[in-house]
């Protein structure tokens, strides 16, 4: 796919590229369609019409895979094109180029923000965020910045520990939709009509704010929606996510469990006594024991989700280190990062600061309540804001005065 795709070129907006078809019930856009259709993802079973609603275009492949990342991806489209139609607004002077490049800036800072301020210090636990990551020192020339291996290929898919089995989706009072139903997880893979068909973005974002992620527990680490019915368009029948998780870290030649906690300054495993230390679920122990026969042979992607997570964290002590040891390398190794010298001003840092991920849904979407902190779940209305009380950033601090030879 090439990039320039994804960019509206008919005007001067420096806007994404939207759906020509179809928008939702408030006029709002979605992700355009990749080019090359009839496109493999699924069609209402009930359009006796037949009209097509094929995969949506990103800038990841893995946007149609299931209808929560297809609507994030679709409010981080619109996030850009509300904030490049702000810059355009600020600086009828600029290019479009300069006016895309600032917004995709801004979103690029955001997603930094957010991930490193609201998400990372849940997953690992802020004791181990100060040990790993600690405060931002500028940029270091000599850090490698790329994902590594473990980390890409078995640390961070723990995620797939805390997906549900049923995707709720919610009215406006964060109750089940009366017209829409929670659906099974796996009938929302490679499915983007039920996004355009089915209500919009908005039942799937309150089911994300409304819903906890599963606790992941040793004796039942991933559903069986994911073990027993993923979908992979190219593959016939349901696959396994575990399997595919175990098989990929072997395929990477990856070490095993016991040298990465060598790594990270963690006591090797040597007898079921040890395990018992870390895991505590004997059973569990009991059973990977069993198959795996020594500690040494253990997969690192297992060894590390069946840890007892760290007080306060979602991963255990191993996780915690390979994720903590790659998010320092991600933001001390790039030069654009969001507070290094020069790629923001201090008054465009302080705007920045003050956004977040349920400022973004209010302000593209129809939902007009979420947490200040969406990351962390309460039952609603507990801790529910109304959209005009959450902070956003002031874009002024944007505007620049044109030079006298560009007037």
């Amino acid at each position: 796919m090439h990039r320039l795709a994804l960019r509206d070129l008919s005007n001067s907006e420096g806007r994404l590229a939207v759906n020509s078809r179809f928008t939702d019930h408030s006029g709002r856009p979605y992700l355009p369609f990749v080019p090359n259709t009839p496109s493999p993802c699924f069609q209402d079973p009930g359009d006796l019409q037949g009209e097509r609603v094929d995969c949506f275009l990103a800038g990841d492949s893995r946007v149609n895979e299931v209808l929560t990342l297809a609507a994030l991806h679709t409010l981080w489209m619109r996030e850009h094109n509300r904030i490049a139609e702000a810059l355009n607004s600020l600086n009828p002077h600029w290019s479009s180029e300069i006016i895309y490049q600032e917004a995709r800036k801004i979103i690029g800072a955001l997603h930094q923000i957010i991930t490193t301020r609201d998400y990372v210090p849940k997953i690992i636990g802020r004791e181990a965020f100060d040990l790993y990551i600690g405060p931002y020192g500028g940029y270091d020339a000599t850090t490698e910045p790329s994902a590594s291996n473990v980390f890409s290929t078995a640390a961070f898919r723990f995620g797939h520990a805390t997906i549900p089995s049923v995707l709720r989706r919610l009215n406006q009072s964060f109750q089940e939709h009366e017209h829409f139903s929670s659906l099974s997880l796996h009938k929302t893979f490679f499915s983007p009509w039920r996004l355009i068909k089915e209500g919009g973005l908005e039942p799937v974002l309150r089911g994300l704010l409304g819903t906890p992620a599963t606790v992941v527990s040793p004796e039942n680490l991933l559903t069986e929606e994911l073990t027993e019915r993923l979908v992979v368009l190219t593959v016939p029948g349901g696959l396994d996510l575990a399997a595919l998780n175990l098989q990929r870290g072997r395929d990477h030649g990856l070490p095993g469990y016991n040298d990465w906690r060598t790594f990270c300054g963690l006591d090797r495993i040597e007898t079921r006594d040890d395990f018992r230390e870390v895991v505590k679920d004997a059973s569990v122990v009991g059973k990977i024991m069993d198959l795996f026969r020594h500690p040494d042979n253990i997969d690192v992607w297992l060894g590390g989700l069946v840890e007892e997570p760290l007080s306060g964290s979602r991963t255990g002590p191993l996780f915690s280190c390979l994720i903590g040891k790659q998010i320092k390398m991600i933001r001390d190794g790039d030069r654009f990062w969001w507070e290094s010298e020069g790629v923001f001003t201090l008054g465009q840092r302080v705007e920045l600061l003050r956004h977040s991920l349920s400022r973004v849904i209010c302000d593209n979407s129809e939902v007009k309540e979420a947490p200040l902190d969406p990351f962390r779940f309460g039952k609603y209305p507990d801790g529910f804001l109304l959209c005009d009380n959450i902070p956003s950033m002031n874009l002024e601090a944007w505007r620049e005065e044109p030079s006298p030879g560009m007037m």
